[in-house]
């Protein structure tokens, strides 16, 4: 078996979600579960197929995004894989829930506009993800002024109250 690690190519601005799922309808629903979530959405997604004709399936409101899911998805290569390409002002946090309740998603392995790598074992002409780096390693604890920024910048965003 030979394990290397993929790094995730994109924009610093972007955000994408990486996961398994286990059946060819996933793009369809996929597809669907983003433009229901967020009309208008802007996104490219990739899925590759682990049996039949293994292709990478692809669909997306944004070719330039479909293409760079596309892209990702080869470099991975891993079977049942899917990848996601939000555009920009698009975050993780308004869709994982529709992404979550598509019945053939497994497993969401990241979520993220940080830098990212995906650890491959490859065995034969089998491929799978191990897990994932995503960002990078801790340089300290938060202290109070770190909690009140925090605080503050969630109520800014909107995403709490008073």
């Amino acid at each position: 078996m030979e394990l290397q690690i993929v790094k995730v190519e994109k924009p610093e601005n972007l955000n994408v979600i990486l996961g398994i799922s286990h059946f060819i309808k996933t793009v369809e629903d996929l597809h669907e579960a983003l433009v229901t979530a967020v009309p208008g959405i802007r996104f490219g997604l990739a899925f590759c197929e682990a049996s039949g004709k293994r292709l990478i399936r692809k669909t997306g409101t944004s070719d330039e995004l479909v293409e760079l899911a596309v892209k990702n998805a080869q470099a991975i290569g891993a079977g049942h894989s899917f990848l996601i390409v939000l555009g920009e002002g698009y975050f993780p946090i308004n869709v994982l829930h529709a992404v979550k309740a598509c019945p053939e998603v497994v497993r969401i392995l990241a979520a993220t506009a940080n830098p990212l790598s995906v650890i491959v074992a490859e065995q034969d002409d089998q491929r799978g993800i191990l897990g994932v780096l995503d960002g990078y390693k801790p340089l300290g604890v938060e202290a109070e002024e770190d909690i009140q920024w925090r605080k503050d910048i969630l109520r800014k965003f909107g995403y709490k109250v008073s």
